[in-house]
């Protein structure tokens, strides 16, 4: 196996069809975070990008994109925003993971969301995790018939509060794709909102998350297309949900709405009208992403299996960077795992970030 490192604008057409190819062959690597629009876009805004490409006589049979650092320290192309992660390649290519991380001059490579499916990477896996998906296809009639089909249980209480918000507020109607640029900052501030309401990292604070974004929503392309989806109530947009999809999957990755109407749940709304959306645009899969959401138990049809863990060479570096990093991750998955621990640990996230938003001067809180 020949393997040779390129950066992500060095890719020429040729590689990217190869690549596509492999995606098209393998139901497991049909996820748009595994194209190479996804690693050529976060390489635009993030310095380190690079694609390991494998060859057998001479043919490009599999690609790895990833980030590495000036110390050999190599993580998953967008790690930490991707909810797939995978070495893409051809049914039926081996490879090993020891010759492959000396290629891409690598001590150690960590990843959160990787296909099962990767046997060579199986041995550095420190354990793995639920991610939900939702099997959706096309229905007979129009939303009402499809939810009552498919979310029998959820039907007749969301219906009931989509009517309320429709009386209240203005007539409910639902683009699934839709291309206006001033929604999607929307929806960002919206996202950046809860983000500190919550306590959690903001996202959105960071400007290279925020182009990356911006250049992901006019990026069209068959194996990727950024998927801005709304639901509005007369003009006035409630909610939305920003996610790429490949030909035949669609990944939720960003969904907020107007805390203003957070008693209509026009979050659930949101990714029920989205899941329906979907279906109707030839998605077959909706991936929810790897986390414990009351909302993802509620929609999931099946579960995926995504690992965690470090391949790693035998390297200072690589045992340094370990002894850092995974016990903060064991104390995080701990705390997701157990409902004891996880439930007063938002309740304290909550709290900081309520005052957080109270030190804030008056202009800057959130209106």
């Amino acid at each position: 196996m020949q393997i040779t490192v390129h950066r992500p604008g060095e890719l020429t057409q040729s590689l990217r069809r190869a690549w596509h190819h492999a995606m098209d062959e393998s139901p497991e690597y049909a996820n748009p975070f595994l194209a190479p629009e996804f690693a050529i876009g976060v390489g635009r805004y993030r310095g380190g990008v690079r694609v390991a490409v494998l060859r057998d006589a001479g043919e490009p049979v599999g690609f790895l994109p990833y980030e590495r650092n000036a110390l050999g320290v190599g993580r998953a192309v967008g790690l930490g925003l991707s909810d797939c992660q995978a070495l893409v390649h051809r049914p039926g290519v081996t490879w090993d993971a020891q010759e492959l991380l000396s290629a891409c001059g690598l001590s150690i490579f960590e990843f959160d969301h990787l296909v099962a499916e990767q046997r060579p990477f199986a041995g550095h896996v420190t354990g793995t995790f639920a991610s939900p998906v939702i099997d959706v296809k096309p229905g007979d009639g129009g939303y009402p018939d499809w939810l009552r089909a498919t979310y029998p249980g959820l039907a007749k209480t969301t219906l009931k509060k989509e009517r309320r918000l429709g009386r209240d507020i203005g007539e409910l109607r639902f683009a699934f794709d839709e291309r206006d640029p001033a929604v999607l900052r929307t929806l960002m501030r919206w996202k950046s909102a809860q983000y500190r309401r919550t306590g959690r990292m903001d996202r959105f604070a960071r400007p290279w998350i925020v182009d990356l974004v911006d250049h992901l929503f006019h990026t069209r392309e068959e194996h990727f297309t950024g998927v801005l989806s709304v639901l509005y109530a007369g003009d006035r947009p409630v909610a939305a949900h920003f996610g790429p999809r490949s030909s035949t999957v669609l990944a939720a990755w960003f969904t907020a709405y107007d805390p203003e109407l957070h008693y209509y749940s026009p979050g659930l709304m949101m990714h029920l009208r989205t899941a329906e959306g979907a279906a109707g645009a030839g998605v077959t899969l909706v991936d929810l992403g790897r986390g414990d959401k009351e909302y993802k138990d509620w929609l999931k049809t099946r579960e995926l299996r995504v690992g965690e863990g470090f391949a790693s060479r035998t390297h200072p570096v690589a045992a340094a960077h370990r002894m850092w990093r995974r016990p903060v991750r064991g104390l995080r998955n701990t705390v997701l795992a157990h409902p004891r621990l996880r439930e007063p640990a938002d309740r304290l996230l909550k709290t900081v970030g309520t005052m957080r938003a109270s030190r804030r001067p008056e202009g800057m809180r959130e209106k």
